[in-house]
């Protein structure tokens, strides 16, 4: 029977959980607090952990992180409200398997449990995150400008064996771009590793990377194959490469330059032929600058840089991805939802998704869920779809007008122009590619403007 552990300071939601999923066949415990789960998980093992995000003593992200470092094995499942968006997608690259957000239905989270510990079952390698998965065909082009030119940039890249830097923000779906590379490269039919290294505890990242032998430190009860072993012939994804240590970072260097890699407690070096594809949503550059991440490494990882521009800056892909999300949570939840209304549609459009294809995909599944008819209408959607808070958007754009009242006619029309540009902002939630299309100029031209005139967004 499998163990799960929930924590949540309201105890008629423990008690509501604990009763569904004990009836689900799961064996469940409750405690209350983050304290009382770190001295509890000390002590006992458990399969998943369904954690609130909003804790009396800890966060969501502190919590996450103690779990991970007592077993990174244990699937966690975030519980959050939309509010917390940001913070649950923070908690997503920091290893959690998912989030799931209040008002809690019953067949949703039974879902997310079964995916979690599903994916449990399937990886060989306990206590990291790689990915075991076969690679399938899962990159979706879009429609935009913006789209066209990172599908040509995959076509163009994929060939050779040149390592690959992509940017973007978290949820954008790097790692999907680092298998349609994979996939059109020379090296399809070879394994396909995948690495968050955000994820992985750093007194663990150099055995999970490059391996151990049986005896190399405590706990090292049988030899180990890394990463680089495991991908060998094929390629390997380093997600969040810029939370690697400076120590893992030198063994990276030297795996580079030498292609090979020396398991830890080895006396022999293994030779492999790997080909490194990394993801960030950090500016490298900016870390180089800092110390915080080596020069030399960076250079050699640079060989050709992917960036993946965020959602709300294409609106045209996102009904494209909705659709493709509206077909994946079909398949799952054995639905026949045809499609969106046009109302829904233009909703789903307006929104900025600062948690990007993540996000979307999670908004799809549960309105999928809600659906009890062919089309998902707008009360299948969270209400700060439907309705948004203005007030965001507003308390976001920091305007200037130094206190004074323009006379001059120039300065009468800078102002209007400024106070236009705030206003078509404030309706597309500031998305710039829709904001240059109301106002008829391309977004070489907005930009200039949101500069000139001093308007962050």
């Amino acid at each position: 029977m499998e163990k799960i552990l929930i924590i949540d300071d309201d105890q008629d939601i423990c008690l509501l959980l604990q009763k569904y999923l004990t009836k689900k066949g799961y064996e469940t415990y409750v405690v209350y607090s983050g304290k009382q789960a770190e001295d509890w998980l000390k002590n006992n093992q458990v399969d998943l952990v369904l954690c609130d995000f909003k804790l009396p003593d800890y966060s969501g992200l502190e919590i996450l992180q103690k779990i991970k470092i007592i077993d990174s094995n244990i699937q966690v499942i975030i519980i959050t409200g939309y509010s917390d968006v940001r913070v649950a997608v923070e908690a997503l690259k920091r290893g959690a398997f998912e989030y799931v957000t209040k008002p809690l239905y019953p067949d949703e989270i039974l879902l997310t449990i079964q995916n979690a510990l599903n994916q449990k079952l399937e990886e060989n390698h306990p206590r990291t995150r790689i990915k075991k998965k076969q690679v399938r065909n899962e990159f979706v082009e879009g429609v935009s400008h913006a789209a066209q030119t990172l599908a040509k940039h995959i076509e163009l890249i994929a060939p050779t064996d040149m390592s690959v830097i992509i940017m973007g923000e978290t949820g954008i779906g790097k790692e999907f771009v680092a298998t349609a590379i994979h996939e059109k490269s020379k090296r399809a039919d070879q394994p396909f590793q995948a690495v968050d290294c955000g994820a992985l505890p750093k007194d663990l990242a150099g055995s999970e990377l490059f391996g151990h032998q049986k005896g190399a430190f405590t706990g090292a009860i049988a030899d180990k194959k890394g990463c680089f072993e495991l991908a060998n012939g094929g390629t390997l994804f380093l997600d969040e490469v810029g939370n690697l240590t400076y120590e893992n970072q030198v063994k990276l260097l030297r795996v580079l330059q030498e292609r090979k890699v020396k398991p830890l407690g080895a006396t022999k070096e293994v030779e492999v032929d790997v080909r490194l594809v990394v993801a960030t949503n950090e500016n490298l550059k900016e870390m180089v600058k800092k110390g915080k991440f080596r020069e030399d490494i960076y250079h050699r990882l640079n060989e050709f840089r992917i960036e993946v521009p965020p959602l709300r800056e294409r609106p045209d892909d996102i009904i494209v991805y909705a659709e493709h999300f509206l077909l994946m949570a079909d398949r799952q939840l054995e639905k026949d939802v045809k499609g969106f209304t046009d109302e829904t549609k233009e909703k789903l459009s307006e929104y900025p998704w600062h948690g990007n294809l993540r996000e979307l995909s999670n908004v799809i599944k549960r309105a999928v869920l809600l659906c009890q008819g062919e089309l998902i209408e707008t009360i299948h959607l969270p209400q700060e779809i439907v309705t948004p808070d203005l007030s965001e958007a507003d308390s976001s754009l920091q305007v200037s007008f130094n206190g004074e009242m323009p006379t001059d006619l120039k300065s009468v029309a800078e102002a209007a122009e400024k106070r236009a540009i705030i206003e078509v902002l404030k309706r597309t939630k500031n998305n710039k590619s829709k904001t240059a299309d109301l106002l008829k100029v391309d977004r070489k031209t907005l930009y200039n403007k949101l500069k000139a005139y001093g308007i962050n967004t």
